[in-house]
């Protein structure tokens, strides 16, 4: 793998993992109904989207990047959607779910395709795998009869964390082995 790519994929995953940890800790300490709650919600899809822009970008544009410039537009509709839906906690878990979804399979297809060519993907991948199995979760329990708050989307941003913590991980050993043989 080229060297300053492979740093920057590592910054990257680092930095998702730790955007999500601090989002799981302020949405699991967010009033659940409060404007704190609310921007929260928006902001989880739109970071998401920023985030994927500036990847595809590093990695070689837009053009050859399409399932993430695709999640990018995706998630920035959906954050629009979030916004303009917070009146109904139900709804808007249920358009966090479609987003979950699309998103996910969107991130698999990312992660197939890189580890085509990188290799060291397959956390991305369950990520993107996982995401969709989410989102349909969040889906059916948009028709519950629970309220749904911030915090029933914390342990999917918990799980992204991770993923993305290990995806940096498996970078960070595999760029060590390197420099050792």
């Amino acid at each position: 793998m080229n060297k300053p790519f492979e740093q920057w994929l590592k910054t990257y995953y680092f930095t998702r993992a730790g955007v999500a940890i601090a989002w799981v800790l302020a949405a699991l300490n967010a009033a659940p109904y409060s404007a704190a709650a609310g921007i929260l919600l928006v902001a989880y899809p739109a970071w998401d989207a920023l985030a994927n822009l500036a990847d595809a970008r590093r990695s070689g544009g837009l053009a050859a990047n399409r399932t993430q410039a695709l999640n990018a537009v995706v998630s920035l509709a959906v954050a629009a959607a979030i916004g303009a839906g917070l009146d109904d906690m139900h709804r808007v878990l249920a358009v966090f779910g479609t987003w979950a979804i699309l998103s996910g399979l969107l991130q698999l297809a990312t992660g197939l395709r890189r580890w085509r060519a990188l290799g060291a993907q397959w956390a991305m991948v369950l990520s993107g795998a996982q995401s969709a199995l989410a989102g349909g979760v969040f889906i059916f329990q948009a028709g519950a009869t629970a309220d749904p708050t911030v915090a029933t989307v914390a342990g999917y941003a918990g799980f992204g964390a991770f993923y993305f913590l290990l995806s940096g991980l498996t970078l960070a050993v595999r760029s060590m082995r390197g420099k050792a043989a």
